[in-house]
């Protein structure tokens, strides 16, 4: 797989992680809990993707237990905590703030990507996060004035969900390269939904199941917002350095403010609109920051080599 490719895995990944709003909202209405809507993301997803590959390829649901301590903290340390955090913020204040919150993930995955893997702290990546948080800040109007009174605890519980949303990149990343992304995916669910059932009661919520929108809202968290953007994302992170994958998909907060205008008629700000092109400027960083300062030291060193010889 070519890096481009990768790159663009990635960002497809995370820009269906956008439309996690849609169905969260939607299950808030039915009564269900924010630990009741991790439940049901994870349950239905595990059954989705397990279910799938028993039947069409079951020998990508073979590993080894050694491994399994990576899914348990793909699955439970990162995945049910993440969406706990995110979906309550959600809940309690509204979306926009919790996508905000979430994004200081990509913080946490270059200081941890540094220690872990000894991926470098370069100033292009350094760069990147920094116009990356700008541009969140513009997008969901926190910036330019910071005008939104936010209790501190809701803060914590963002920063809680960004620092457990890193999490999945580094432990990902540890079992990207043995195993296919959809073999990392289900073990991520599977895991997940087994700690979830238990700890949710999801039976008290019983006679709500017997609503359609319910296991429509349901569904499409588990196909599009969970399995498939897991899927996508994991594959291209075995091909993308973690700290460069979670600032890519910084992607997200960009596909939830367009459902906001598309879906809901949301009017764009121009402070958004600036946002949203920091956004975008943080990817094209990411990509490409690295191979620009490559090559202006090359050809420092080639024009000094040259003075040299003359």
């Amino acid at each position: 797989m070519s890096v481009r490719l990768a790159y663009l895995l990635v960002l497809l990944g995370a820009a269906l992680w956008g439309i996690t709003g849609l169905f969260v909202q939607n299950l808030y209405t039915y009564g269900f809990t924010p630990w009741q809507v991790v439940g049901i993301r994870l349950s239905f997803s595990a059954v989705l993707i397990t279910g799938l590959l028993a039947v069409w390829r079951p020998q990508l649901l073979r590993v080894r237990i050694a491994d399994l301590p990576y899914f348990i903290g793909t699955g439970i340390v990162s995945i049910a905590f993440f969406n706990y955090f995110f979906f309550t913020v959600m809940d309690v204040a509204n979306v926009s703030l919790a996508v905000v919150l979430l994004y200081t993930g990509p913080i946490f995955v270059a200081v941890l990507a540094r220690f872990t893997f000894g991926e470098p702290f370069t100033m292009p990546k350094a760069f990147a996060l920094i116009v990356m948080l700008a541009g969140c800040g513009f997008t969901v109007g926190l910036l330019p004035v910071g005008a939104d009174s936010i209790e501190v605890l809701t803060v914590l519980f963002g920063i809680a969900s960004g620092f457990f949303y890193a999490l999945y990149s580094i432990f990902g990343k540890l079992v990207s390269g043995r195993y296919h992304s959809l073999t990392v995916t289900a073990y991520s669910m599977l895991f997940g939904a087994l700690f979830l059932l238990p700890t949710s009661a999801l039976w008290n919520q019983s006679s709500a199941f017997l609503e359609p929108g319910v296991w429509v809202n349901g569904i499409g968290l588990a196909l599009f917002a969970t399995a498939l953007a897991y899927v996508l994302y994991t594959a291209g992170l075995r091909y993308v350095e973690s700290s460069r994958a979670a600032i890519l998909s910084i992607i997200e907060p960009v596909v939830a403010i367009a459902i906001g205008v598309l879906v809901f008629n949301d009017i764009l700000t121009g402070w958004q609109v600036s946002g949203i092109l920091l956004i975008f400027a943080a990817i094209v960083l990411t990509i490409y920051g690295e191979r620009f300062l490559e090559h202006r030291i090359n050809k420092k060193k080639n024009r000094r080599h040259a003075e040299d010889k003359a």
